[in-house]
């Protein structure tokens, strides 16, 4: 499996056991290996550290916190604090683990805190990419059915005559959330990637609503 995550097998060996935590299989091991593949393009272009970046990676979920949770803003601070009592063990340098750290907690939606550092930057833009396009409609289609929520209003889906609500409907969530995402990306590259799969997004959706 730490193969997967050339050129940083090692670390991936040693992270992975602590990577996903609790069985949501839209916060798992293929989730974070997307992650990572999307992280390190976008590192590819901007430049910045990539073992930083790659460690960020791998522990960003190493906390798992349901979406329907009051504890869910929380999340990725727990697991800042998680992953670097982890780097510590393993012999990490202070500074390097703080970046790490900072990295993991501001990547989240839910905790709304700015990225301050450039790996930051790009570890949420390569979790929000997984959030849109194909992989993203499929995230929102497994949460929905996790939580117990149906997939659409059948007598108002695009809720043009009631409040949108993406707890009791799945395809909700594109509008409250999901099409928010690409105007909030913090690199260069990584905006160009989520205007490509923006625009898958929005063909979900309309191929959707053309088959109800």
């Amino acid at each position: 499996m730490a193969r997967a995550f050339a050129p940083f097998e090692a670390l991936a060996a040693d992270l992975i056991p602590h990577a996903a935590d609790g069985d949501d299989g839209s916060h798992d091991i293929a989730h974070i290996l997307r992650v990572f593949k999307n992280a390190m393009s976008i590192q590819a272009e901007e430049g910045g550290d990539p073992r930083i970046l790659a460690a960020a990676v791998l522990l960003h979920d190493c906390v798992s916190v349901e979406k329907n949770s009051p504890h869910r803003a929380q999340a990725s601070r727990l697991a800042a604090v998680k992953a670097a009592g982890i780097l510590r063990l393993l012999g990490w340098a202070g500074e390097d683990i703080a970046s790490v750290a900072h990295a993991i907690i501001t990547h989240s939606f839910s905790a709304n805190l700015p990225p301050e550092t450039l790996e930051a930057k790009m570890l949420q833009d390569a979790d929000r990419l997984d959030a849109i396009g194909m992989v993203g409609a499929a995230r929102c289609f497994y949460i929905a059915g996790r939580l117990g929520s149906g997939l659409y209003d059948p007598y108002d889906p695009l809720a043009t005559k009631r409040p949108l609500d993406d707890k009791c409907f799945a395809i909700d969530h594109f509008e409250t959330k999901l099409f928010k995402l690409a105007d909030g990306f913090q690199t260069e590259t990584g905006r160009r990637f989520a205007g490509e799969r923006h625009e898958r997004l929005k063909t979900v959706l309309a191929m959707f609503i053309d088959e109800i």
